[in-house]
């Protein structure tokens, strides 16, 4: 799937993101609270690049936390809603349009953290992994920690499941539906169609966003990490970290 597709994805989904979520700033709060112990601050204030931000669900929570932050992403409808959420909280976040697999435009480097979140790094090819994973050991201070998740593709591509169970929210007369069906393109490729609908006093409206990804296994990006310089690369299920997706942890050599 090429940029422009994946920014156009994020771009149409910006304002509306929220609502895949029972309660966008409740799960931001829980997010936050499984994610920053991750970080081995020792009660320091960290210095962060969230480098597939989105509207801001982990960037804004880490900020909250009392870490300096900084927040990037693809997708310029997603960075000015993220700038928008940020405003309305009080946080002072600097937000960049950037690709994950360069990251120009973010001059500051020796970041104690860069983080790559739900599930951002599957949009990539082997190439823009590559790519992605060597930006990312460029803005780190040495041994500085690279944070990501994905979903799980070592499953997943075994049951190769072609719809995601529905989420419905809300009561009668402002309910919400999300759900996905996905439509494999060969063994490790697939389209994602993701549906919201919303009740709004009787009436119902739907959007369908579209997007690609690609089964992204752990061993391979185990590989790409350790072939950009990284160390202790280290895997964590849901039942051991409490997040919804496994994370990988890496650190900068």
């Amino acid at each position: 799937m090429g940029v422009r597709m994946i920014a156009g994805f994020y771009d149409g989904l910006a304002e509306w993101y929220h609502l895949i979520f029972e309660d966008w700033d409740r799960a931001m709060s829980r997010q936050a609270g499984v994610l920053v112990p991750l970080l081995g601050a020792g009660g320091r204030s960290l210095k962060i690049l969230d480098c597939a931000c989105g509207i801001g669900t982990q960037a804004l929570g880490f900020a909250a936390a009392g870490h300096r932050v900084v927040g990037s992403d693809l997708s310029a409808g997603a960075i000015a809603r993220a700038r928008r959420e940020a405003s309305a909280r009080g946080l002072g976040i600097e937000f960049h349009v950037a690709d994950m697999t360069t990251l120009e435009g973010i001059l500051e480097g020796e970041f104690d953290v860069v983080a790559a979140l739900d599930n951002a790094l599957p949009h990539l090819d082997a190439e823009g992994l590559r790519r992605a994973t060597a930006a990312v050991g460029s803005k780190l201070k040495s041994g500085g920690l690279f944070l990501a998740s994905i979903r799980d593709y070592d499953r997943l591509i075994k049951d190769r499941p072609t719809s995601q169970e529905p989420a419905f929210y809300g009561r009668s007369g402002e309910r919400r539906i999300v759900h996905q069906v996905w439509d494999w393109i060969d063994r490790e490729r697939y389209v994602v169609h993701l549906y919201l609908s919303v009740e709004r006093g009787g009436e119902w409206e739907t959007w369908h966003f579209v997007s690609e990804y690609r089964c992204l296994l752990r061993e391979e990006l185990s590989e790409a990490l350790r072939g950009a310089g990284f160390s202790d690369v280290r895997w964590m299920g849901a039942e051991e970290s409490g997040f919804y997706q496994p994370i990988v942890s890496a650190r900068r050599g």
